[in-house]
């Protein structure tokens, strides 16, 4: 609770500080004041959101300030964005914790139009990045640079957004768990994985391929386990192992480690808790119980 309660009170005087920050560090920045966010803007701001804590949200993370230098507005006005954004999260409001208020109608489409759709997203991300940046949108940007046989029209698309998709929901997935594994602990990027609930080979495209609520960061081990049906999560966010587990061979310190998190509960993410529907698929398809 406390941490929610932290981003409401940092968005709240994210305005004051960043003015005084702005004349301490002598920068320029042009006066948008009611100046209305376009639909691109607001989507750069969401992707933003996405991808960074709660805790980090202020006019002096660098990333909100390179996005407040594309777009030509203060840092601080990047982060109000994002707390306005930061209405629509359901864990928020689950904890009675609104955001701010004082946001405008798109910043409800722009969320409701990519909340269960990281790639729509980050493919159109990159769109609106270019054409900021040039004024031009070039596609052929974003391919593998490698000499393949690449299929035209629709399927170049395609390929094109399922590539900036992936990366998309690894990076959300993985920043939501602090970058550490639910059931581990472990903070070692090379060894985390951004693995899904419900298998990517069989969920919808628009709704669950990239749906932030259908991933887990978990270490090689657990994801492969995971992946199998050898681990599955309850609807409670606790871990179970399945008897086949139990039942394979391997030295004795292995498999009191494996046992020792059987019933423990996940570290919970930040955002993006696991949606009931994926943890219930995993139980009754997947898991070897």
């Amino acid at each position: 609770m406390y941490r929610y309660d932290k981003l409401v009170f940092l968005c709240v005087i994210l305005k004051t500080i960043n003015l005084f920050w702005q004349k301490a560090r002598g920068l320029v920045m042009p006066n948008n004041k009611g100046k209305r966010w376009t639909e691109e803007e607001t989507t750069l701001a969401y992707a933003l959101y996405c991808e960074i804590p709660f805790g980090q949200i202020t006019g002096r993370n660098p990333k909100v300030i390179k996005l407040a230098q594309l777009l030509g507005r203060t840092p601080g006005s990047v982060g109000m964005k994002m707390c306005n954004l930061a209405r629509f999260d359901p864990e928020l409001q689950k904890r009675n914790v609104g955001g701010l208020k004082n946001g405008s109608k798109m910043d409800e489409i722009v969320y409701r139009k990519y909340e269960s759709n990281l790639e729509e997203l980050a493919y159109q991300v990159q769109l609106i990045k270019e054409s900021l940046s040039t004024g031009e949108i070039h596609e052929q940007k974003y391919y593998n640079q490698e000499p393949v046989n690449m299929p035209e029209g629709r399927d170049k698309v395609r390929e094109v957004k399922t590539r900036v998709g992936q990366d998309a929901f690894r990076r959300v997935v993985l920043s939501s768990y602090h970058n550490k594994c639910c059931v581990t602990g472990i903070n070692n990027s090379e060894l985390l994985v951004a693995s899904h609930i419900k298998p990517w080979s069989v969920s919808d495209a628009a709704t669950e391929k990239t749906n932030p609520r259908n991933g887990l960061c978990l270490n090689s081990l657990h994801d492969k386990a995971f992946d199998c049906g050898l681990i599955t999560i309850d609807k409670g966010l606790h871990v179970i192992i399945s008897d086949n587990l139990a039942k394979t061979d391997m030295d004795n310190n292995t498999r009191e480690w494996l046992k020792s998190y059987d019933h423990r509960q996940i570290a919970l993410p930040e955002k993006f808790i696991p949606s009931v529907e994926f943890i219930e698929y995993h139980n009754d398809v997947i898991f070897q119980g």
